[in-house]
């Protein structure tokens, strides 16, 4: 029995020593184990293991102890299941917080912001600069026409249906998918009445966001955009050319931001000072209240508009007031410029 004696002391440590161990097991998931409360993006790979992962967390200070974080996720049945990805985690956190988050896959997504009337190069060059690829093959793809087919839109690009808003991608994300996306919100956008509405106009789909464009490149205030509709809808009942700028401006190749006379006397399939009714296609991405505009313009007798100073326009009914117009805005303005 002396056996017993002489080992009993060793026992009871070994017991105190393991319900010591399981008793800061259990309270180890939902207690901060971070060194310091600081933000790290972490990029776990495809196929990554487990330990190469704890060992990053304790590398950058995220927690302590790489073993008790790769005991937990075992006992939980969760060190398998780990999303590839890439994650904001920060020190706050708990082991729990931190495995859940790499389980659930909430990787870091990055915004991007298409404004309204924005063309597609400039939405290619603004996914681009977000960090989604290069902006020329965004553009080869958004023109090619086995893509627009695929996306079941009219045209022979998808100018005017990368639909202006703002978008959360993760790292990586295919420039194919940001173009779905894009596309879908525009379907999104259309509803069952605006088809409708379209249809009492007889106008396509592809017409409206045509005008749309326009409208949406014409004004920057927000509440003229009816009364510019309203223009255009009256010219293209009249037969009257629409004679838009920006129309003529996208048709330009390489345009330096000086529109000319020669410009206005060049034909080309957007030149509406030479060609009747709509362009072959959007020129830019309409939003929201310009698509609105184009199938709901307000009712009025106007067939021209002349900017002010203040970047609103003067309408008219007839010739006779819209030449005084533009006397009064523009020509004294170019007397000033001199």
């Amino acid at each position: 029995m002396k056996w017993i004696k002489i080992l009993a002391p060793f026992l009871l440590i070994i017991l105190a020593g393991a319900a010591i161990g399981a008793y800061d097991m259990s309270r180890y998931p939902d207690t901060v184990d971070a060194l310091h409360g600081d933000a790290h993006t972490v990029v776990i790979e495809p196929g990554e293991g487990f330990r190469t992962t704890a060992q990053r967390l304790h590398d950058l200070g995220l927690i302590q102890s790489p073993l008790k974080f790769r005991l937990f996720a075992r006992f939980s049945g969760l060190h398998r299941k780990i999303q590839a990805g890439e994650f904001q985690l920060y020190g706050t956190m708990t082991p729990r917080q931190i495995l859940e988050t790499l389980v659930e896959g909430k990787v870091l997504l990055y915004r991007v912001t298409i404004p309204e009337g924005f063309t597609l190069r400039q939405i290619a060059q603004t996914v681009s600069q977000a960090g989604f690829g290069d902006a020329e093959a965004f553009y080869r793809l958004a023109t090619n026409p086995e893509v627009v087919k695929e996306q079941q839109l009219e045209g022979e690009s998808l100018e005017g249906y990368l639909f202006p808003d703002t978008y959360y991608f993760p790292k990586g994300f295919p420039q194919e998918k940001i173009i779905a996306a894009m596309t879908q919100r525009f379907r999104n956008a259309i509803s069952d009445e605006w088809r409708a509405r379209a249809a009492t106009l007889n106008l396509s789909l592809h017409q409206v966001v045509t005008l749309a464009s326009i409208i949406e490149k014409e004004t920057g205030t927000p509440a003229e955009r009816p009364l510019i509709a309203s223009v255009f809808h009256n010219r293209l009942k009249k037969g009257m050319r629409l004679e838009t700028d920006p129309t003529v401006i996208y048709g330009i190749k390489d345009f330096d931001g000086n529109l000319t006379r020669k410009h206005l006397r060049t034909l080309t399939p957007y030149n509406t000072y030479l060609i009747k009714g709509l362009p072959p296609g959007p020129i830019a991405s309409p939003g929201h209240a310009a698509l609105e505009a184009a199938l709901y313009p307000a009712e009025t007798d106007y067939l021209f508009f002349v900017a002010r100073k203040d970047s609103t326009h003067q309408f008219s009914s007839n010739l006779q007031d819209h030449q005084k117009a533009v006397r009064k805005y523009q020509l004294r303005r170019k007397r000033k410029s001199k």
